[in-house]
């Protein structure tokens, strides 16, 4: 008997959507909509709540519990200096050993604050559904707007651990529209084109085939030292000795 993959769905009927707590208060806060597409695979979108995380965690796993849900695959995008010319970063990760053998993938070393998506991948494992989580890496400078580049990438990606074709609509078609916008306007920015060559040139570093670790390291420092007024010096040192990159005044902080 082949070994079944945790993280696709069992041949089992699935339950109606009014089950995920459609009409309670906490499902409403979260905006969450839920579909399901016939081969048992389940898509719950909604924002973070405002309240009562651990409930709302508590009445989600519930829910899964009660639709036989064998794998939950959480989907997210976080604000990063990247540029919007370039492949859309993905990392995937897991905290769950089996998963992360089957998929070569690696544990998340990051430490820090952490949203709702944390709250229910723990509360997940802890219950004994496995999880993976898939994060796109938007650029900053254009955080006011989807980037439907990223869905792509995010689509890409589950399509590969979910092991199912996903159709991608009109998304080619925004994807470009998406990347043209952002080169009128910064065709129009002078600070913000220097700014995302600044990017394009670490990003490409990074990617070479040929790139080593201390190279990778030099560039990324001397992307570092780069800003509107730093100027390094002979030793490499700043005025100021900035810790992060140097956003020009229309970029805000992820």
């Amino acid at each position: 008997m082949a070994e079944r993959h945790p993280l696709r769905p069992p041949a089992a009927s699935t339950p109606s959507a009014r089950r995920f707590g459609r009409g309670k208060g906490l499902a409403a806060d979260a905006e969450l909509s839920v579909h399901e597409d016939g081969s048992h695979l389940w898509a719950i979108l909604g924002t973070e709540p405002s309240r009562s995380w651990r409930r709302f965690s508590a009445e989600l796993l519930q829910s899964a519990r009660a639709a036989k849900i064998t794998g939950i695959v959480f989907v997210g995008a976080m604000l990063a200096d990247v540029p919007h010319t370039r492949p859309i970063s993905i990392f995937t990760t897991s905290e769950n050993s089996t998963v992360r053998e089957q998929l070569g993938i690696e544990r998340s070393s990051y430490e820090g604050p952490t949203g709702i998506l944390g709250i229910l991948a723990d509360a997940a494992e802890t219950a004994g559904i496995p999880t993976v989580s898939i994060w796109a890496s938007v650029p900053h400078y254009v955080h006011n707007a989807p980037s439907p580049k990223a869905t792509l990438a995010l689509i890409d990606r589950l399509e590969e651990v979910l092991d199912v074709v996903i159709p991608r609509g009109d998304l080619l078609d925004e994807s470009e529209h998406w990347e043209r916008g952002i080169d009128a306007l910064a065709g129009e920015d002078e600070d913000m084109s220097a700014y995302i060559e600044q990017l394009e040139q670490a990003r490409d570093t990074v990617d070479s085939p040929d790139a080593s670790g201390e190279a990778i390291a030099r560039e990324f420092e001397r992307f570092l030292r780069k800003g509107d007024d730093g100027v390094a010096g002979s030793d490499g040192s700043t005025p100021e000795d900035p810790k992060t990159p140097n956003r020009p005044s229309w970029g805000p902080a992820p």
